[in-house]
């Protein structure tokens, strides 16, 4: 099965630029910016970096602090940008959504625009390398002031040319409530970019209404919480809103406390668009094809609803609807050729 899911084509519509670098590269762009970083060795540095011990979303939010020092230079991204391609065609990936504020590194007088460029040079260069369609979802952050996310999302839309597909809102849920930014991702919304929300994760139902009324989300992050509200379930059932799962991150932010206890066999069950997604590489310690072999391990899905989830991928992705189709079908008659 884990050969199978390796070589499944997948999608990840639900990955973070700054929780997937790998250990090596820390170190690297560490020494060269002469950043200090917990331990030095590769294999330390990733049992260091992968979240074990959190109390909740906030302390698994932590880690990126030492990740986002580490990306202030347009090397530095474009790399990281780069491996991560590399990365999702090791893991059989067709498809790959990016996803990172850009603001966070712009500490040392980069722009958002040269953020956003070199991002896009690291993904293009890893497409034509690897075969892997790349593109860039931007993130405003819950916490910061909401004129801060009309700056991001009038950012994102002036950057479609450079690969951005979508707008998400991230960042601690509890005591952030995403209808502050509404503005910004109407503005986002009106400029033609995909809507995306965190939410559901570290608060409840209010925070998936509110993302789906007031922020205009067609995809929610997480939606773990989803499960108190018969009545919105529904709804987010009815109008296919899709739900990016993240197995792994919801047991590691005690939002679940176990993979088998996880609502996502409930949601798949009642007929939601669901797939499934890692959220960081880096802190999750895992690949996308980990997250399918989970969901069949420890939540009993059969491997033609792991086919299911995987085209669903492909199917709610930003990409303009001839692109996507055109990689539905690929990934459709590829998965019935596997044996």
């Amino acid at each position: 099965m884990r050969e199978f899911l390796r070589r499944m084509p997948k999608a990840e519509l639900h990955v973070h630029l700054d929780g997937s670098l790998r250990a090596e590269t820390m170190i690297d762009l560490a020494r060269q910016a002469d950043v200090m970083l917990p331990v030095h060795d590769p294999e330390a540095l990733r049992q260091w970096m992968l979240v074990s011990d959190a109390r909740h979303l906030a302390d698994y939010l932590a880690r990126f602090e030492y990740t986002i020092a580490l990306l202030q230079t347009p090397e530095a991204i474009e790399r990281v940008a780069y491996e991560m391609v590399a990365d999702a065609a090791a893991d059989g990936l067709r498809y790959l959504e990016v996803r990172y504020c850009p603001q966070l590194s712009t500490r040392h007088g980069l722009s958002m625009d040269d953020v956003v460029a070199a991002e896009w040079r690291g993904l293009q260069r890893g497409e034509r390398d690897f075969g892997v369609v790349a593109r860039i979802i931007n993130c405003a952050l819950r916490q910061h002031a909401p004129d801060v996310s009309l700056a991001i999302a009038e950012h994102s839309v002036r950057m479609r040319e450079h690969g951005v597909v979508g707008f998400d809102l991230a960042g601690p849920e509890a005591g952030h409530p995403p209808e502050l930014h509404a503005r910004a991702c109407d503005l986002a919304a009106r400029g033609g970019l995909g809507i995306t929300v965190h939410a559901g994760e570290g608060a409840g139902r209010d925070s998936i209404f509110e993302a789906i009324h007031s922020c205009r989300a067609v995809r929610i992050g997480h939606g773990t919480r989803l499960l108190e509200s018969p009545e919105l379930l529904r709804y987010v059932r009815d109008r296919r809103i899709c739900i990016e799962i993240n197995i792994t991150s919801n047991v590691q932010t005690r939002v679940v406390r176990t993979a088998a206890e996880h609502p996502v066999r409930r949601y798949y069950h009642d007929g939601l668009a669901v797939t499934l997604c890692t959220d960081s590489w880096l802190m999750s310690g895992v690949v996308l094809s980990d997250e399918y072999l989970t969901a069949h391990d420890a939540l009993g899905f059969a491997r033609s609803d792991l086919e299911s989830m995987a085209l669903a991928a492909f199917e709610y992705a930003f990409l303009p609807w001839p692109e996507r189709s055109a990689l539905l079908e690929l990934a459709r008659a590829d998965i019935a050729s596997l044996p």
